[in-house]
């Protein structure tokens, strides 16, 4: 029987869930377990819908197919494009209320809700997604094997969708433990820790039985992001109910141990999820596009080490000028100081990859993306470590400089590479011999980088703006500046904000699009790119 084992259990925590909404110890708690409840019963009737009582196997599989399971990845793609279209219009809508607060609709739509789901969506939901996609398609082609586990890749993956559900909507009822980057309460803490796990057998299991001796390098970058992940998580969110049936938990920590705690895991969340996964996407999308091998294996191993080591250390720099001891702010800001040679070092490595193929960017908006995304790594791995030294971060923590660096980052970086990777794996995940519309690539580019650098741009201004009002003293020793004077006077950045984040979006909207019609099997017709500039005259 196919897909009845599936189904049963489905059905079954639909049940569970169902019990959990009848009992729940509040009001919050008992919303969640309906939102469970629903969406688990909806997949068991799917799943119902689907069974088979032939065998097993019966379903004969041919070609790559059989060699590889693509499916789990195709609904990858699909989820990385609707999740991150959902998280940039949510940015776009909190960057809206901050500069005009008659768009916060309490108590659900306001900006304090709508900012953790904001930043969530962009980096679990849209981040998560793409990675997970990317690590299945990766892993199975660079050891020639297919996914490890049978059924387990598939739980992973909506698996992975339920956690992003609940987390989501927890921030709109206002179910938060306030913690940067780990809001979620206890339960979907636990939920989420289940499938960390079944995606670490899976990948694991693919390294294990692979048919290549070799273990190429973006599976060891993939591979540290899956286990650091799974360890700052498990310690970060070490706490303890109220009870099992309600939303209300207390953290192991307290006080500067618990903030110490918390920084150890959120920047090096940013360090292996918003890093080292995106550089194993790096490290295999750009030579495939390119067509070129790394430039140097070398180097990407020497990246790979001296990053997972230094990285780790980092965290106290977020706490400069607290109650935690000095000692470890200095450590925190060595690491950081000392990350500038790794991570240059990839990003060499990466542009290098191109010798030998730099006219392509003239004809290949893809390979384009690609490499802007290895510039913007590049500019926010100088920007960090110097924003992490005590001098530079007494003007810059806490303002909107911070901001700036973190989006130029995070659209840049995280998003441009993403946006390749997804560019690639569509014609080849449903056969179709290219993607609908070069040029149509070509607008996402422009629409991305322009709303990038105007966003950055106007936030490192208003940023540094906004350090300097704040130590701006008169002679007797007051302040110069109240804090309303200055939220006033950076206004106007805010609403350039809106619409560096609305070109953003846009171009997301072209993407999704393209994308759409490649999946079709359109191809649209156009002038290839590059075809229109002018031939070359022997000089005269």
């Amino acid at each position: 029987m196919r897909n009845g084992t599936s189904a049963i259990a489905v059905a079954v925590a639909a049940f569970l869930a169902l019990l959990g909404a009848a009992l729940g110890q509040d009001a919050l708690f008992r919303i969640q377990a309906w939102i469970v409840f629903t969406v688990l019963a909806l997949g068991a009737v799917f799943l119902f819908r689907r069974v088979s009582f032939g065998p097993a196997g019966a379903a004969a599989l041919t070609g790559e197919q059989a060699a590889y399971n693509d499916d789990v990845i195709r609904w990858g793609v699909i989820a990385t494009l609707f999740w991150g279209t959902a998280g940039l219009l949510v940015g776009v809508i909190a960057a809206t209320q901050l500069a005009y607060p008659a768009f916060n609709i309490p108590p659900f739509l306001n900006f304090g809700r709508l900012r953790p789901l904001h930043t969530s969506a962009v980096i679990f939901a849209f981040g998560g997604n793409a990675l997970i996609a990317t690590s299945f398609y990766v892993v199975q082609r660079t050891c020639r094997a297919r996914l490890f586990g049978g059924w387990l890749p598939s739980f992973v993956f909506w698996g992975y969708q339920l956690f992003i559900v609940l987390a989501a909507t927890g921030y709109l009822l206002g179910i938060t433990q306030g913690r940067e980057y780990a809001e979620p309460e206890w339960y979907v803490d636990l939920w989420i820790t289940v499938v960390w796990v079944a995606y670490l057998l899976v990948f694991l299991g693919t390294l294990v039985k692979r048919k290549e001796p070799h273990i190429y390098v973006a599976n060891w970058f993939y591979l540290s992001f899956i286990v650091t992940i799974a360890m700052l998580h498990l310690v970060n969110n070490l706490a303890v109910p109220v009870s099992f049936l309600g939303v209300k938990s207390y953290s192991a920590f307290s006080g500067v141990q618990d903030a110490l705690t918390q920084w150890w895991y959120g920047h090096n969340a940013v360090g292996f999820f918003l890093t080292a996964g995106f550089l194993g996407m790096r490290y295999y999308f750009v030579p495939k596009q390119a067509n070129r091998p790394v430039y140097s294996y070398r180097l990407s191993i020497v990246h790979f080490w001296a990053l997972i080591f230094m990285y780790i250390w980092a965290g106290p720099h977020h706490l400069h000028y607290t109650a935690l001891p000095d000692w470890a702010q200095t450590l925190g800001m060595v690491f950081s100081v000392m990350l500038w040679m790794p991570s240059w070092g990839g990003m060499i490595n990466g542009l290098m990859t191109l010798s030998g193929a730099w006219d392509k960017l003239r004809t290949d908006p893809v390979l384009r993306m690609m490499v802007m995304s290895i510039a913007f790594y590049g500019m926010s791995t100088f920007e960090g470590p110097l924003m992490s030294i005590k001098a530079v971060n007494g003007l810059s923590h806490y303002t909107d400089w911070t901001i700036g660096h973190v989006h130029s980052g995070a659209l840049g970086w995280v998003g441009m590479v993403s946006f390749g990777a997804m560019y690639f794996l569509v014609p080849k995940l449903w056969n179709r011999k290219q993607l609908y519309s070069l040029r149509l690539v070509n607008w996402h580019f422009w629409l991305a980088t322009l709303g990038i650098v105007v966003y950055a741009a106007v936030m490192w201004v208003s940023g540094i703006m906004q350090g300097l009002m704040w130590r701006e003293y008169d002679g007797q020793g007051f302040l110069v500046y109240s804090f309303a004077e200055t939220s006033a006077a950076m206004h106007p950045y805010y609403v350039m904000r809106i619409l560096g984040g609305v070109l953003y979006l846009l171009g997301m909207l072209v993407m999704i699009y393209n994308v759409y019609k490649t999946i079709r099997g359109d191809v649209r017709a156009e002038v290839p790119m590059g075809a229109e500039a002018p031939a070359l005259k022997p000089a005269e």
